[in-house]
């Protein structure tokens, strides 16, 4: 690819994603010791269960992959026994999801990690971590990774890198707009301005 700028397709987003990974277990960083929510692993849930947390979640941060996919192609992952899904519930509101995916041999990808909003920036965030780490270990894994993208919480990429995690690629992703299709609301993810599109006649 050229220096300088490159045109994004009309109707399409560009984001930069950031991989990064663990190849031994971190300690774990301290925590809040009586935590004010709810822990449970969700065990072959119903696709419009796991659709509700994952938007609730996800959805300012443009997650949508999940929301793309039909019953029978969401079931085939979020019921594989190598998949464990985590559903954090706070006491007074609001809600976590973890998901790590074991599903390639000795590597465990932290492949959904969030908040919704009224819990970030608390220590729901360090305590969730905590267990992330605690359950990917384990299992006999030699890598744990994760990837984050520009669109993510500012804060995400030096959150992970303080558990432990160390960049290794960087990457341009380059995706259809969810808000344009309605997977996702128009008014989600503000801070990514939605560019409509205009046809002249």
């Amino acid at each position: 690819m050229k220096e300088g700028y490159h045109s994004v397709p009309d109707g399409m987003l560009a984001t930069v994603v950031t991989s990064l990974s663990i190849t031994s277990c971190p300690d774990l960083r301290p925590e809040t010791a009586t935590p004010a929510w709810d822990f449970e692993r969700l065990l072959n849930p119903q696709p419009d269960a796991y659709r509700a947390i994952y938007k609730n979640v996800g959805e300012d941060w443009l997650w949508f992959s999940r929301l793309a996919m039909t019953d029978d192609g969401l079931n085939e992952v979020i019921h594989s026994p190598d998949v464990e899904i985590y559903h954090l519930r706070g006491h007074n509101g609001g809600e976590g999801l973890l998901e790590l995916d074991f599903r390639q041999p000795g590597s465990c990808e932290l492949a959904f990690f969030g908040l919704s909003s009224s819990l970030i920036g608390g220590p729901a965030g360090r305590w969730l971590m905590n267990r992330a780490v605690e359950r990917a270990w384990a299992r006999p894994i030699e890598r744990f990774w994760v990837h984050t993208c520009t669109f993510d919480h500012p804060a995400a990429l030096d959150f992970y890198r303080r558990s432990g995690f160390e960049p290794f690629s960087r990457q341009v992703e380059i995706f259809q707009d969810p808000r344009l299709t309605g997977l996702v609301d128009a008014k989600a993810a503000q801070h990514v301005p939605l560019i409509r599109l205009v046809y002249m006649p």
